[in-house]
Protein backbone atom coordinates (compact mmCIF):
# COMPACT_ATOMS: atom_id res chain seq x y z
CA UNK A 1 0.00 0.00 0.00
CA UNK A 2 0.76 3.31 -0.98
CA UNK A 3 2.06 5.63 2.05
CA UNK A 4 -0.12 8.13 3.29
CA UNK A 5 0.68 11.23 1.88
CA UNK A 6 1.18 14.40 4.78
CA UNK A 7 1.42 17.74 4.35
CA UNK A 8 3.34 20.04 6.95
CA UNK A 9 1.72 23.11 8.80
CA UNK A 10 3.17 25.60 11.65
CA UNK A 11 0.80 27.15 13.89
CA UNK A 12 2.38 29.56 16.24
CA UNK A 13 5.71 28.23 15.64
CA UNK A 14 5.20 24.44 16.24
CA UNK A 15 5.32 22.04 13.18
CA UNK A 16 2.82 19.34 12.92
CA UNK A 17 2.22 17.01 10.17
CA UNK A 18 -1.51 16.11 9.33
CA UNK A 19 -3.67 14.79 6.30
CA UNK A 20 -5.08 15.79 3.56
CA UNK A 21 -8.16 18.27 4.26
CA UNK A 22 -7.45 19.23 7.73
CA UNK A 23 -8.93 22.37 8.71
CA UNK A 24 -6.28 24.70 10.92
CA UNK A 25 -8.49 24.00 14.01
CA UNK A 26 -7.88 20.34 14.35
CA UNK A 27 -4.52 20.92 13.34
CA UNK A 28 -4.17 23.04 16.06
CA UNK A 29 -6.14 20.24 18.11
CA UNK A 30 -3.54 18.17 17.36
CA UNK A 31 -0.84 20.21 18.76
CA UNK A 32 -2.91 20.85 22.08
CA UNK A 33 -2.28 23.58 24.72
CA UNK A 34 -2.68 27.15 24.14
CA UNK A 35 -2.51 27.69 20.58
CA UNK A 36 -6.03 25.62 19.96
CA UNK A 37 -8.15 28.74 19.09
CA UNK A 38 -11.41 28.83 20.77
CA UNK A 39 -14.58 27.35 19.16
CA UNK A 40 -18.57 27.97 19.72
CA UNK A 41 -20.17 26.79 16.94
CA UNK A 42 -18.06 24.27 15.46
CA UNK A 43 -18.54 20.73 16.29
CA UNK A 44 -16.37 17.60 15.29
CA UNK A 45 -19.44 15.37 15.67
CA UNK A 46 -21.69 17.31 13.93
CA UNK A 47 -21.65 17.66 10.00
CA UNK A 48 -21.65 21.57 8.60
CA UNK A 49 -21.13 22.85 11.44
CA UNK A 50 -18.52 25.70 12.39
CA UNK A 51 -18.29 29.33 10.70
CA UNK A 52 -21.05 31.21 12.49
CA UNK A 53 -19.47 32.57 15.71
CA UNK A 54 -15.72 34.06 14.48
CA UNK A 55 -14.13 33.38 17.27
CA UNK A 56 -11.41 30.80 16.03
CA UNK A 57 -9.81 33.42 14.00
CA UNK A 58 -6.57 32.92 12.83
CA UNK A 59 -3.71 34.57 10.60
CA UNK A 60 -2.25 32.80 7.66
CA UNK A 61 1.23 34.09 7.04
CA UNK A 62 1.96 31.92 4.02
CA UNK A 63 -0.61 30.25 2.01
CA UNK A 64 2.04 27.18 1.22
CA UNK A 65 5.35 26.33 -0.30
CA UNK A 66 4.27 26.61 -3.55
CA UNK A 67 2.50 29.87 -2.97
CA UNK A 68 4.18 31.69 0.00
CA UNK A 69 1.93 34.69 0.15
CA UNK A 70 -0.06 35.66 2.93
CA UNK A 71 -3.91 35.19 3.36
CA UNK A 72 -5.30 38.95 3.21
CA UNK A 73 -7.75 38.53 5.60
CA UNK A 74 -7.98 36.77 8.84
CA UNK A 75 -9.81 33.19 8.31
CA UNK A 76 -12.20 31.12 10.16
CA UNK A 77 -9.99 27.99 11.28
CA UNK A 78 -12.24 25.82 11.62
CA UNK A 79 -13.62 25.88 7.58
CA UNK A 80 -9.88 26.74 6.48
CA UNK A 81 -8.06 23.53 5.23
CA UNK A 82 -4.47 23.54 5.64
CA UNK A 83 -2.15 23.70 2.95
CA UNK A 84 1.19 22.05 2.82
CA UNK A 85 4.07 24.54 3.91
CA UNK A 86 1.27 27.04 5.72
CA UNK A 87 2.35 28.51 8.35
CA UNK A 88 -0.78 30.39 10.89
CA UNK A 89 0.10 32.43 13.85
CA UNK A 90 -2.73 32.59 16.64
CA UNK A 91 -1.79 33.46 19.84
CA UNK A 92 1.29 34.88 18.36
CA UNK A 93 -0.54 37.43 16.36
CA UNK A 94 -2.22 40.89 18.01
CA UNK A 95 -4.43 41.22 15.00
CA UNK A 96 -5.99 37.96 16.15
CA UNK A 97 -6.38 38.89 19.64
CA UNK A 98 -7.60 42.04 18.78
CA UNK A 99 -10.21 40.67 16.34
CA UNK A 100 -11.40 38.17 18.66
CA UNK A 101 -11.54 40.56 21.55
CA UNK A 102 -14.38 42.43 19.68
CA UNK A 103 -16.11 39.57 18.60
CA UNK A 104 -16.88 38.40 22.11
CA UNK A 105 -17.99 41.54 22.49
CA UNK A 106 -20.02 41.09 19.58
CA UNK A 107 -21.42 38.00 21.28
CA UNK A 108 -21.76 39.41 24.64
CA UNK A 109 -23.89 42.18 22.73
CA UNK A 110 -27.70 41.01 23.72
CA UNK A 111 -26.56 38.14 26.37
CA UNK A 112 -27.35 38.93 30.06
CA UNK A 113 -25.25 39.36 32.94
CA UNK A 114 -26.39 36.62 34.65
CA UNK A 115 -23.77 34.17 35.25
CA UNK A 116 -24.52 34.14 39.44
CA UNK A 117 -28.07 32.19 38.63
CA UNK A 118 -27.30 30.51 35.25
CA UNK A 119 -26.48 26.64 35.36
CA UNK A 120 -24.27 26.61 33.05
CA UNK A 121 -21.85 28.86 35.63
CA UNK A 122 -18.61 26.82 35.87
CA UNK A 123 -18.89 24.86 32.40
CA UNK A 124 -19.83 27.43 30.17
CA UNK A 125 -16.90 28.51 26.90
CA UNK A 126 -18.85 31.93 26.62
CA UNK A 127 -17.85 32.72 29.91
CA UNK A 128 -13.88 31.61 29.70
CA UNK A 129 -14.25 33.64 26.27
CA UNK A 130 -15.00 36.59 28.37
CA UNK A 131 -12.94 36.38 31.18
CA UNK A 132 -10.03 35.81 28.34
CA UNK A 133 -10.81 38.21 26.03
CA UNK A 134 -13.67 40.93 27.54
CA UNK A 135 -13.55 43.75 27.99
CA UNK A 136 -14.88 45.35 31.52
CA UNK A 137 -17.75 47.35 29.70
CA UNK A 138 -20.15 47.52 26.80
CA UNK A 139 -20.48 50.03 24.04
CA UNK A 140 -23.66 49.04 22.99
CA UNK A 141 -26.30 51.89 23.78
CA UNK A 142 -29.61 50.24 22.53
CA UNK A 143 -31.89 47.93 24.06
CA UNK A 144 -31.09 44.58 24.37
CA UNK A 145 -33.47 42.15 23.15
CA UNK A 146 -35.68 39.76 25.18
CA UNK A 147 -37.29 36.63 25.10
CA UNK A 148 -39.88 34.83 27.82
CA UNK A 149 -38.15 31.30 29.03
CA UNK A 150 -40.15 28.59 26.85
CA UNK A 151 -40.34 24.77 27.61
CA UNK A 152 -39.38 22.83 24.65
CA UNK A 153 -39.68 20.10 26.11
CA UNK A 154 -41.01 18.06 29.31
CA UNK A 155 -37.54 18.59 30.74
CA UNK A 156 -35.71 21.13 28.44
CA UNK A 157 -35.85 24.75 29.29
CA UNK A 158 -35.00 27.25 26.32
CA UNK A 159 -33.32 30.63 27.35
CA UNK A 160 -33.21 32.91 24.33
CA UNK A 161 -31.84 35.52 26.29
CA UNK A 162 -28.76 33.91 26.47
CA UNK A 163 -28.39 31.86 22.85
CA UNK A 164 -25.84 33.03 20.13
CA UNK A 165 -27.37 31.44 17.78
CA UNK A 166 -24.22 28.84 16.76
CA UNK A 167 -26.70 26.13 15.41
CA UNK A 168 -25.09 23.73 17.29
CA UNK A 169 -28.60 21.76 18.67
CA UNK A 170 -30.28 22.64 15.69
CA UNK A 171 -27.57 20.42 13.58
CA UNK A 172 -27.92 17.74 16.48
CA UNK A 173 -31.52 17.50 16.21
CA UNK A 174 -31.57 17.54 12.08
CA UNK A 175 -28.71 14.55 12.32
CA UNK A 176 -29.05 12.55 15.26
CA UNK A 177 -32.96 12.19 15.19
CA UNK A 178 -35.96 11.34 12.36
CA UNK A 179 -37.45 13.95 12.87
CA UNK A 180 -36.37 17.57 13.92
CA UNK A 181 -38.66 20.17 14.87
CA UNK A 182 -36.91 23.20 16.08
CA UNK A 183 -34.46 25.79 14.32
CA UNK A 184 -33.58 29.43 13.23
CA UNK A 185 -36.56 31.70 13.17
CA UNK A 186 -36.93 35.16 11.30
CA UNK A 187 -33.83 36.81 10.70
CA UNK A 188 -31.26 39.06 11.92
CA UNK A 189 -31.66 41.14 14.96
CA UNK A 190 -34.83 39.06 15.24
CA UNK A 191 -33.37 35.38 15.21
CA UNK A 192 -34.14 32.69 17.52
CA UNK A 193 -34.29 29.06 18.55
CA UNK A 194 -37.69 28.19 18.72
CA UNK A 195 -40.36 25.27 17.31
CA UNK A 196 -42.83 25.63 14.83
CA UNK A 197 -46.40 26.70 16.45
CA UNK A 198 -45.14 25.97 20.15
CA UNK A 199 -44.32 22.35 18.96
CA UNK A 200 -42.35 19.90 21.91
CA UNK A 201 -39.36 18.52 21.47
CA UNK A 202 -40.09 15.10 21.91
CA UNK A 203 -37.49 12.22 20.68
CA UNK A 204 -35.32 9.63 22.35
CA UNK A 205 -32.27 11.88 21.88
CA UNK A 206 -33.68 15.40 22.06
CA UNK A 207 -31.29 16.16 25.68
CA UNK A 208 -28.55 15.94 23.35
CA UNK A 209 -29.27 19.79 22.41
CA UNK A 210 -28.29 20.63 26.43
CA UNK A 211 -24.46 18.86 25.85
CA UNK A 212 -24.15 20.39 22.73
CA UNK A 213 -25.07 24.37 23.77
CA UNK A 214 -21.73 26.17 24.57
CA UNK A 215 -23.97 28.22 26.89
CA UNK A 216 -26.72 28.04 29.02
CA UNK A 217 -29.37 28.49 26.69
CA UNK A 218 -30.47 25.11 27.08
CA UNK A 219 -30.66 23.43 30.60
CA UNK A 220 -31.86 20.44 32.25
CA UNK A 221 -35.38 21.29 34.37
CA UNK A 222 -34.36 18.63 36.39
CA UNK A 223 -31.41 20.00 36.98
CA UNK A 224 -32.28 23.74 37.89
CA UNK A 225 -30.70 25.59 40.63
CA UNK A 226 -30.16 22.43 42.46
CA UNK A 227 -26.21 23.14 43.07
CA UNK A 228 -23.19 24.53 41.26
CA UNK A 229 -21.25 22.41 39.68
CA UNK A 230 -17.97 22.67 41.44
CA UNK A 231 -20.22 21.37 44.61
CA UNK A 232 -21.15 18.52 42.79
CA UNK A 233 -17.92 15.40 42.11
CA UNK A 234 -18.18 13.64 37.97
CA UNK A 235 -17.87 10.15 37.93
CA UNK A 236 -17.69 8.12 35.15
CA UNK A 237 -20.21 5.46 34.38
CA UNK A 238 -22.04 2.60 32.08
CA UNK A 239 -24.97 0.68 31.65
CA UNK A 240 -26.27 -1.68 29.48
CA UNK A 241 -28.55 0.19 27.08
CA UNK A 242 -30.33 -0.56 24.37
CA UNK A 243 -30.51 2.77 22.42
CA UNK A 244 -27.40 4.58 22.94
CA UNK A 245 -23.37 3.56 24.27
CA UNK A 246 -24.68 4.03 27.72
CA UNK A 247 -21.47 5.66 28.84
CA UNK A 248 -22.36 8.58 30.70
CA UNK A 249 -20.88 11.33 33.32
CA UNK A 250 -22.86 10.96 36.65
CA UNK A 251 -22.84 14.34 39.10
CA UNK A 252 -23.15 13.29 42.45
CA UNK A 253 -23.72 15.82 45.25
CA UNK A 254 -23.01 13.44 48.45
CA UNK A 255 -24.82 9.88 47.50
CA UNK A 256 -27.65 11.68 45.19
CA UNK A 257 -26.99 12.03 41.56
CA UNK A 258 -28.13 15.64 40.24
CA UNK A 259 -27.95 14.71 36.95
CA UNK A 260 -26.41 12.35 33.81
CA UNK A 261 -24.51 13.77 31.10
CA UNK A 262 -23.01 12.29 27.86
CA UNK A 263 -18.85 12.56 28.49
CA UNK A 264 -17.02 14.92 26.84
CA UNK A 265 -13.57 15.34 26.02
CA UNK A 266 -10.98 17.89 26.31
CA UNK A 267 -12.35 20.20 23.84
CA UNK A 268 -15.85 20.35 25.53
CA UNK A 269 -17.50 17.95 22.76
CA UNK A 270 -20.04 15.11 23.41
CA UNK A 271 -17.96 11.84 22.94
CA UNK A 272 -20.95 9.88 22.11
CA UNK A 273 -24.86 11.00 22.46
CA UNK A 274 -26.40 9.26 25.01
CA UNK A 275 -30.94 8.69 25.32
CA UNK A 276 -33.15 10.39 27.57
CA UNK A 277 -33.63 7.15 29.41
CA UNK A 278 -29.78 7.26 30.61
CA UNK A 279 -30.01 10.55 31.04
CA UNK A 280 -33.03 11.75 32.92
CA UNK A 281 -34.64 8.47 33.93
CA UNK A 282 -31.78 6.41 35.54
CA UNK A 283 -30.40 8.67 38.41
CA UNK A 284 -29.76 5.82 41.19
CA UNK A 285 -26.27 4.68 41.28
CA UNK A 286 -27.50 0.94 41.70
CA UNK A 287 -28.60 2.03 37.73
CA UNK A 288 -24.76 1.97 37.25
CA UNK A 289 -21.67 0.83 36.78
CA UNK A 290 -19.30 2.95 38.53
CA UNK A 291 -15.36 3.18 36.82
CA UNK A 292 -14.37 6.24 38.57
CA UNK A 293 -13.62 10.16 38.97
CA UNK A 294 -14.04 11.45 36.01
CA UNK A 295 -10.26 13.37 35.24
CA UNK A 296 -11.07 17.38 35.66
CA UNK A 297 -8.15 19.95 34.18
CA UNK A 298 -6.66 21.32 37.40
CA UNK A 299 -7.24 24.88 35.62
CA UNK A 300 -11.31 24.02 35.85
CA UNK A 301 -13.86 25.37 38.59
CA UNK A 302 -15.05 21.66 38.31
CA UNK A 303 -12.24 20.51 40.09
CA UNK A 304 -12.44 22.38 43.53
CA UNK A 305 -11.20 19.74 46.14
CA UNK A 306 -11.62 16.88 43.54
CA UNK A 307 -7.90 15.94 42.87
CA UNK A 308 -6.70 12.60 43.15
CA UNK A 309 -3.37 13.40 44.24
CA UNK A 310 -2.13 16.28 46.53
CA UNK A 311 -0.14 18.48 44.18
CA UNK A 312 0.63 21.98 45.65
CA UNK A 313 2.70 24.78 43.57
CA UNK A 314 6.24 25.16 44.48
CA UNK A 315 5.96 27.36 47.26
CA UNK A 316 3.84 25.73 49.15
CA UNK A 317 6.20 22.41 49.14
CA UNK A 318 9.22 24.66 50.49
CA UNK A 319 6.80 25.94 53.16
CA UNK A 320 5.63 22.29 53.91
CA UNK A 321 9.10 20.68 53.72
CA UNK A 322 10.17 23.60 55.93
CA UNK A 323 7.72 22.87 58.76
CA UNK A 324 8.39 19.15 58.35
CA UNK A 325 12.32 20.23 59.01
CA UNK A 326 11.36 22.84 62.04
CA UNK A 327 9.10 19.36 63.52
CA UNK A 328 11.93 16.92 62.99
CA UNK A 329 14.51 19.67 64.96
CA UNK A 330 12.30 19.80 67.80
CA UNK A 331 11.40 16.24 68.35
CA UNK A 332 15.10 16.02 68.26
CA UNK A 333 15.63 18.87 70.93
CA UNK A 334 12.72 16.86 72.81
CA UNK A 335 14.90 13.67 73.00
CA UNK A 336 17.94 15.72 74.23
CA UNK A 337 16.03 17.44 77.20
CA UNK A 338 16.90 15.96 80.51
Amino acid sequence: MAEEVKMKVTIDGITVEVAPGTTILNAARQIGGDIVPPAMCYYSKLEGSGGKCRTCLVKVTKGSEKDPRPMPKLVASCRTSIMDGMEVQNITSPEVLEARKGIVEMLLINHPLDCPICDQAGECHLQDLSYEHGVSQTRYEFERRTFDRIDIGDKIQLHMNRCILCYRCVYTADQITEQRVHGVLNRGEHAEISTYIENVIDNDFSGNVIDVCPVGALTDKTFRFKSRVWFTKPVEAHRECDCCSGKVTLWYKGEEVLRVTARKDEFGEVEEFICNTCRFDKKATSDWVIEGPRNVKRTSVISLNHYDTFNPPAVVKQNLALQEANKQQLERNEKLLP
